[in-house]
């Protein structure tokens, strides 16, 4: 970089008065009004049962979501037990929950129903030593609840072999975060003018463009960015997961991220994208409500049907969208039972007429659940 060369955005001399088209965006803030309003319509004539569900089902896939963005593969079972304990929802017999679990179920619940609740610095170093209770990223040791401090250089995210490296975004020096940091949690606090859908996305970007600590920035950007949103709807219980869109569109995320931290203060090609993904994070609420919906109406139909625990395990993994063909070996993995167990619980299944045999033919019979 040349002398003087404003290269990243924190770089400029009016650094960090964000300003955006509010003209331009009143249309995409219209359309994300319109489906969060239909959402809670729809979860308005639902059962408070049903809405713990949808909300259980919403934040066990947000947690697993903003950790596959970082690259990180959480087990599904061991996260839905844990926010289940939280949220005191019954699922039946619970996973064993590790501790990296823990921290960022942690987190990821005290921002969404400790909303209303100023983020203090405190707080927010707290939720990163909750992300690294062991004090590692992977490998590497990490200063788990305190800022980067630079001393093997400046923070950089790079991508590429060790000899041809490419810098996508340089972060402030790690001198200047204790004032940067203040000054964006005095903002994330104060009842500014922004709309509030807007001062989410404001703030996810802020927050990352900080990079204040070794690792756990864009976890912790989403974390603020869902407790804006819960403040912005007056409610704890989360019906969309923000995290899972982003990781749907994983690779535009990275390059508006990086084109925005490249440019000018103007943000209003990031908020138009924000505000997009969170359309699209609504609109996919709307299928799992059908999701859950339908898997109440299964149960109802066979409330009266003797099963044994293996079978109402496996099912319930079934209904809450199975990746994959099920087997009988896969079946006797999940139930923790014997290949003939397992057979004997799916013949049974068969005969009742809940499972039926998948169409598609295969080297091993597969089940699924009947229409």
């Amino acid at each position: 970089m040349k002398s003087g060369e404003k290269h990243y955005v924190w770089q400029q001399p009016d650094w960090p008065n964000w300003h955006y088209d509010l003209t331009a965006l009143i249309g995409p803030l219209t359309e994300v009004s319109r489906v969060q309003g239909l959402l809670l319509g729809r979860l308005a004539d639902v059962g408070m049962g049903l809405r713990e569900q949808a909300s259980l089902t919403t934040l066990t896939e947000d947690v697993l979501k903003t950790s596959e963005i970082e690259g990180e593969t959480l087990d599904a079972d061991s996260v839905r037990s844990s926010v289940a304990r939280h949220l005191g929802v019954d699922i039946g017999a619970l996973a064993p929950v590790d501790r990296n679990v823990e921290g960022v179920v942690d987190m990821v619940l005290d921002a969404t129903t400790n909303f209303a609740q100023p983020v203090s610095l405190e707080r927010l170093l707290g939720w990163h030593a909750a992300l690294f209770p062991a004090g590692y990223s992977g490998m590497s040791p990490i200063r788990a609840g305190h800022f980067r401090d630079d001393a093997e250089g400046p923070m950089q995210v790079v991508s590429g072999p060790v000899n041809r490296r490419r810098v996508h975004f340089e972060a402030p020096p790690a001198g200047n975060l204790e004032r940067e940091v203040e000054r964006f949690l005095d903002w994330l606090n104060d009842s500014n003018a922004d709309p509030p859908l807007l001062k989410a996305g404001l703030a996810h970007l802020w927050f990352v463009t900080l990079h204040p600590f070794d690792d756990g920035n864009g976890r912790i950007a989403r974390a603020i960015g869902d407790l804006l949103l819960a403040r912005a709807g007056g409610n704890a219980q989360r019906f969309y997961s923000l995290s899972a869109q982003i990781q749907k569109h994983r690779k535009a995320y990275y390059e508006i991220l990086e084109r925005t931290q490249k440019g000018t203060l103007d943000v209003t090609a990031w908020l138009a994208w924000f505000l997009d993904t969170l359309r699209g994070a609504v609109e996919d609420a709307h299928h799992a409500l059908d999701h859950v919906l339908a898997k109440s109406i299964l149960w109802q139909r066979w409330a009266g049907t003797p099963l044994n625990a293996r079978q109402v395990k496996v099912l319930n993994r079934l209904l809450d969208g199975f990746e994959g063909k099920l087997t009988s070996s896969k079946w006797a993995a999940m139930a923790k039972c014997s290949s003939d167990t397992a057979l004997r619980d799916i013949s049974e299944l068969l005969s009742l007429g809940i499972l039926r045999k998948c169409s598609a033919g295969g080297r091993s019979t597969a089940y699924e659940i009947s229409d």
